[in-house]
């Protein structure tokens, strides 16, 4: 082989380095996957839509290995709101919120390592996860119970904590989304957020997380698509070398946080990229700013899309937008990654075998507040079963619409005969708040209402319905499933801090006055 072809064939598989689609199918990976994990590339994602069972995404995931055995197999399971291991069912660990509200750090490295020990039996090495933005704005958009909390202090503790237990798994975490996602009121999946905050702010509160999760030896840190003025002004941090290869890469001498681990890029089709740079010059730019794992992850790839992206990053190498030595650096610190994964798996101890642990369960039971109004009597089991009224906010991007919340399910296993129903934004325009909370009185007749939601901070129409609602019975139960902003009403308020599956169970147990300490799975 000449030097030439030896260099092009190196550039060649540089590019596909950095690249980590994903694709779809639950049975076979697509041949041309395998193809061009065998040609260069080093990773893949895996979203719900390639889940059906453990076993199943074993035998997916070993067809990947089977391929490239250093392959690195990343998802974002941070449990809670967002899953992908149990999509459709809802995932049996809370999230973030709850386990920043029990506030335990024993709590929150073993619900990790039992997330750790359930990816590792799925074939995943790399977690998309912790978050760990600062939920500062209430209304964050996207951010919510996927955060610790508001407090810098308490979301470093425990993203250290989810880190340690995660990888000591031999599962990488990825800590996200740099340099912090949670004081905006915009979603980057649908546009640019900017924050204007100044660098002091940051590095006294955005960043104390990052820096926590660095020294506690992250593997990885996941980039934001989000547009900081004091540190550029013209380029989101995914793009910006200011806030990747200064910020987060730099010695801490030089004023950086010295991270020396792999920089994921966030979904880079998503809209604050895609729609203003394009897919292609987005992932040229993005390695080109200090990236070296490329997500492309909202709608399954196929070999000329990735193809097209490979040959886009070499001709960015050849105009002279990217060096190739930084390509050469981002290809090289994937691959590291990824031998690391392998013996890390290999080493790791065995978790549990069988069905879910009960550690998430019990966490989501630790995070539960329970408010009533001063001076009334403590709730007792109602003895008519419950009509439940659900207020359905849009989904969250990140988290989806498949994945089932509420209680109303559990409360039917725990109370036979509970019914329930779900409202809308649309409904509530059309009708009209009072007239929706009337028409949910009608429905639920002489039985106990239970009324469930979802930030009810963000969403007018939901606080004027529930207002409505308690004018007319103060006696009503409200749950209360993403941030407890708003101030506790109804006749007991419980606060789950997530709407997790295990989250609306351990809600329903309340209400359905199951004693604490008691079998609740009879």
């Amino acid at each position: 082989m000449t030097t030439a072809h030896h260099a092009t064939d190196t550039l060649t598989r540089d590019a596909l380095a950095v690249l980590q689609p994903t694709f779809a199918g639950t049975t076979r990976a697509p041949d041309w996957l395998l193809r061009q994990l065998e040609n260069g590339m080093t990773g893949v994602g895996i979203f719900g839509r390639n889940v059906q069972s453990t076993e199943q995404l074993a035998a997916l995931t070993g067809q990947l290995r089977a391929a490239n055995p250093e392959v690195l197999v990343a998802t974002d399971e941070e449990a809670g709101d967002v899953t992908r291991l149990e999509l459709i069912g809802g995932s049996s660990f809370p999230g973030n919120l709850a386990l920043g509200a029990a506030d335990d750090l024993d709590l929150t490295r073993a619900v990790a390592t039992a997330i750790g020990h359930r990816l590792t039996e799925c074939g995943i090495s790399v977690n998309w996860a912790p978050s760990a933005d600062i939920n500062t704005d209430p209304g964050n958009p996207v951010i919510g119970v996927r955060s610790f909390g508001q407090d810098p202090a308490l979301v470093a503790r425990h993203t250290v904590a989810f880190v340690e237990g995660l990888q000591s798994t031999g599962v990488a975490a990825c800590v996200k989304h740099f340099p912090g996602h949670g004081n905006t009121s915009v979603d980057s999946h649908l546009a640019m957020p900017r924050i204007d905050i100044d660098l002091d702010t940051l590095h006294s509160r955005e960043l104390v997380p990052f820096k926590a999760a660095i020294a506690a030896g992250t593997r990885c840190v996941m980039s934001a698509h989000i547009l900081l003025p004091a540190l550029d002004p013209d380029r989101p941090g995914t793009l910006s070398p200011s806030v990747l290869a200064g910020l987060l890469r730099a010695p801490e001498t030089q004023g950086g946080l010295g991270f020396d681990g792999v920089i994921y890029s966030d979904a880079i089709e998503m809209k604050a990229i895609e729609a203003v740079h394009g897919l292609a010059r987005g992932c040229a730019l993005a390695v080109a700013a200090g990236a070296d794992a490329i997500c492309v992850g909202g709608t399954p790839s196929d070999e000329a899309e990735v193809l097209r992206l490979r040959d886009a990053i070499i001709q960015a190498v050849r105009d002279g937008e990217l060096s190739e030595e930084r390509l050469h650096d981002a290809a090289e610190r994937v691959r590291a990654l990824g031998r690391w994964t392998a013996r890390a798996r290999a080493e790791a101890t065995a978790g549990p075998s069988g069905p879910a642990q009960d550690i998430g369960l019990a966490a989501a039971r630790r995070a539960l507040r329970l408010t009533r109004p001063e001076g009334s009597p403590a709730p007792t089991p109602p003895t008519l079963a419950p009509y439940v009224a659900s207020f359905h906010p849009v989904a969250n991007i990140a988290v989806g619409h498949h994945t089932p919340w509420g209680v109303a399910t559990e409360l039917e296993r725990l109370l036979p005969g509970t019914r329930s129903a779900d409202h809308t934004a649309d409904q509530a325009r059309a009708a009209g708040p009072a007239a929706l909370a009337a028409g949910i009185l009608e429905e639920a007749g002489e039985h106990p209402v239970v009324a469930v939601v979802r930030d009810a901070h963000r969403h007018p129409w939901m606080a004027d319905t529930l207002t409505a609602l308690l004018a007319a019975r103060p006696d009503t139960t409200v749950v209360e499933m993403g941030v407890p902003e708003s101030p506790p009403a109804g006749a007991l308020y419980i606060a789950t801090h997530g709407a997790a599956r295990v989250c609306g169970r351990a809600a329903a147990e309340v209400i359905a006055g199951v004693p604490v300490g008691e079998d609740r799975d009879q």
